[in-house]
């Protein structure tokens, strides 16, 4: 690694580090300010926007990528327009930065409070999603966070961009411009770099495919939290409303299956297969889905002449991120919940039923970030949550799990108080 390429890395790490300090006491109206700028620039540069973002579709590097990666790529004015609204709903959040956990005072008179306060410098290290840089750009500035956007080569014109209006938001608030630095060279060896800055950075939060989340895990000296695959299962339960059930498989398979909780499983309970299944299979394959499924189902669809294909053993744990999804009739609520609790990457699962004890059982023991009774996987987002945005969705169990917004990218710190307390 050359020492030009250290010595770039280290010196960014170095500001951001600084501007963590000075972002961490910044008044909310000025991170706010800063925001409702940078909504503005959005609106404002749609077609700098596009243009650049044509510029990486059009790369060597996009035209290698799969359907489901290229279409993460792509930005289009419905899309900037979302990124702006999603803007203008963290604007509207509770500033979490100075929130009281915990008040009280020991029988010593001494005064304890627990106190939220920003992590310090986040790195980001994501592919294929030029929406991440605001995403995570908006979010770690909200929560009083510095941090350091490292984009894929795919997408590098994208998000030099929309980092380009970020930086003048922030100057145009007085807020430093080195509270979001996106890393620039796509150079391997600068991520290498990069992960090795534990006396800097705090927290890395890879996103993106399986190689990348294992690269940066193994390769890190930084904390790392983890936005795992998406194997995400909807289980159709025996009490289940057969229409809902139809309509909930479909919204998650097809409203956009390169999304990491669109749903790639499909577990039936035996007593409703033969009226659910053959329904369902026809609304998902004119949707253009492929079926891989188990000898149960292909038995059911056979009869009713739809297309299935046999199912291999891998993809009853493969995130497809693409028109395919993996069907499976069970015999029981329990075994389903012991399938998912298998097969799953523990993002998000659903139940579809009308029988409340099953729901509440399907909740407490699926070992998943999200689980839902009688709604979409497609709502683990921190838009829908009412986060505004998100910077993740942690399958990990520390310090945060699910989506991953403003008062997950905080910790904590104790505040002592006292009259002349000496310890004896």
């Amino acid at each position: 690694m050359s020492a030009d390429l250290v010595s770039l890395v280290t010196t960014l790490a170095q500001r951001a580090r600084a501007a963590s300090l000075a972002l961490a006491t910044a008044p909310a109206a000025a991170k706010d300010a800063a925001l409702a700028n940078l909504a503005d620039l959005i609106d404002a540069s749609h077609p700098a926007l596009l243009a650049a973002n044509a510029r990486d579709l059009a790369s060597p590097e996009a035209a290698a990528l799969t359907a489901a990666a290229r279409d993460r790529l792509t930005l289009n004015p419905a899309r900037l327009k979302h990124l702006a609204d999603s803007v203008r709903e963290v604007i509207a959040l509770a500033d979490p930065v100075g929130d009281v956990l915990e008040d009280f005072t020991r029988p010593n008179g001494l005064r304890i409070r627990k106190l939220r306060v920003p992590i310090g410098v986040i790195a980001i290290i994501y592919e294929s999603r030029p929406n991440v840089t605001v995403d995570c750009a908006i979010l770690c500035l909200k929560s009083g966070n510095a941090s350091i956007l490292r984009g894929g080569k795919e997408c590098y014109h994208s998000n030099t961009a929309l980092a380009a209006l970020v930086t003048q938001a922030l100057s145009g608030a007085g807020l430093p411009a080195d509270a979001v630095q996106l890393v620039p060279t796509t150079d391997r060896a600068a991520l290498t770099s990069l992960l090795k800055l534990d006396h800097l950075i705090h927290c890395v939060i890879p996103r993106g495919g399986e190689s990348l989340i294992g690269f940066v895990a193994a390769n890190s000296t930084i904390p790392v939290i983890k936005h795992y695959k998406g194997v995400c299962f909807v289980y159709v339960d025996a009490a289940a409303d057969l229409a809902m059930a139809e309509a909930i498989t479909l919204n998650a398979k097809v409203q956009r299956p390169s999304a990491c909780n669109a749903a790639e499983q499909l577990l039936v309970h035996r007593r409703v297969a033969e009226k659910f299944l053959p329904a369902a299979a026809r609304a998902l394959v004119a949707k253009g889905v492929q079926l891989r499924c188990d000898a149960a189902s292909a038995a059911i669809l056979a009869r009713e002449t739809i297309p299935a294909t046999p199912a291999a053993a891998a993809d009853y744990s493969t995130e497809f991120l693409d028109y395919v999804i993996a069907v499976r009739v069970v015999d029981s609520l329990e075994t389903a919940i012991a399938t998912i609790n298998r097969d799953s990457s523990n993002h998000s699962d659903a139940i579809v039923t009308a029988d409340e004890s099953a729901a509440r059982r399907f909740l407490a023991a699926v070992d998943s970030a999200t689980v839902y009774w009688n709604a979409s996987t497609r709502f683990t987002d921190g838009f829908e949550f009412g986060y505004g945005a998100e910077i993740g969705i942690s399958t990990d169990r520390l310090h945060a799990r699910g989506p991953m917004g403003l008062r997950e990218l905080c910790s904590y710190k104790f505040v002592i108080e006292g009259t002349g307390q000496v310890r004896a």
